[in-house]
């Protein structure tokens, strides 16, 4: 379904942004792999050569760029690179966040300008840099990694300046997708509904327990690469959580997505309360 579309994946060494990137490469498809990480990290594993040596191993062609996403030199340069490579591109992934979840007396300024500049600022910049050559595209799609638009206290009560940050992203959906409609490129958000077993769940959020009551990024690389497959001049302006949307598409099988199936998944922040999961979230019965 991808075979030769060429994506440009942001934070894709690791995590989250490299299952999609293998999910497309398991296509054929041409996959970028666009990342601050070119050599090896104390506590974070993935490099932008191992991961691109992992796409190349799925069935991929792979080009490794290291790239600040809050440097518009290095983004600019990135996707014109993308472009030469490939004569072309059709999907952009802004997968790339910062994330410290702390309150206002304990949230340093440096910290915030960090989060903000990588998950409002980048994702921006990313997509504008991207879009002249979406343009060109057959079917393109931005896909940003950003939660729905569900503004409530309890979402920034704890954490004001990374919720900021990150409806930072959703807000870009909103914009863009109403100014790139007419052009025919899509523009959807794409969130769990749990927590996801990568290593920033486990250095933020808890450690062994809480990647144990996770589900893998592989079930996000299966909606990510259902949405690639919609026709971009009708399905833009979503936000879309992973499991429901599967769930309509005609996933039955959630399970398959469980790091531990003894452990009842914990919900990730910023899922609306209204939101029904297609499967029970409770520890598995042996």
């Amino acid at each position: 379904m991808l075979k030769n579309k060429t994506l440009f994946i942001t934070g894709a060494s690791r995590g989250i942004g490299l299952a999609i990137a293998l999910k497309a490469a398991r296509d054929g498809a041409n996959v970028v792999i666009a990342a601050k990480t070119a050599e090896a990290h104390p506590k974070l594993p993935g490099t932008i050569h191992t991961a691109a040596a992992e796409v190349e191993a799925a069935g991929g062609k792979a080009l490794a760029l290291q790239v600040d996403i809050r440097e518009e030199a290095e983004v600019k340069a990135a996707i014109d690179k993308t472009v030469e490579t490939f004569g072309g591109l059709d999907i952009v992934v802004n997968n790339a966040s910062a994330i410290q979840l702390t309150d206002s007396q304990t949230t340093d300024m440096k910290r915030w300008d960090l989060m903000h500049q990588v998950n409002a600022r980048g994702t921006f910049m990313v997509s504008k840099y991207a879009i002249p050559h979406l343009a060109k595209a057959e079917n393109p799609h931005i896909l940003m990694l950003s939660p729905p638009l569900d503004m409530k206290e309890k979402w920034f009560a704890a954490h004001t300046a990374y919720s900021i940050a990150k409806y930072g992203m959703s807000l870009c959906v909103l914009g863009l997708a109403g100014e790139l409609r007419r052009k025919g490129i899509a523009v959807n958000a794409l969130w769990p509904r749990t927590t996801i077993a990568t290593s920033a769940v486990k250095f933020a959020l808890g450690g062994d327990a809480m990647m144990r009551a996770s589900r893998t990024p592989d079930i996000l690389a299966d909606a990510a690469h259902v949405i690639f497959s919609k026709p971009a001049k009708t399905f833009t302006g979503n936000f879309l959580i992973d499991d429901t949307f599967l769930a309509a598409e005609g996933w039955t099988d959630f399970d398959q997505y469980r790091v531990d199936p003894t452990q009842k998944l914990f919900v990730d922040f910023f899922v609306p309360d209204d939101s029904v999961p297609p499967a029970s979230l409770d520890a598995l019965k042996g």
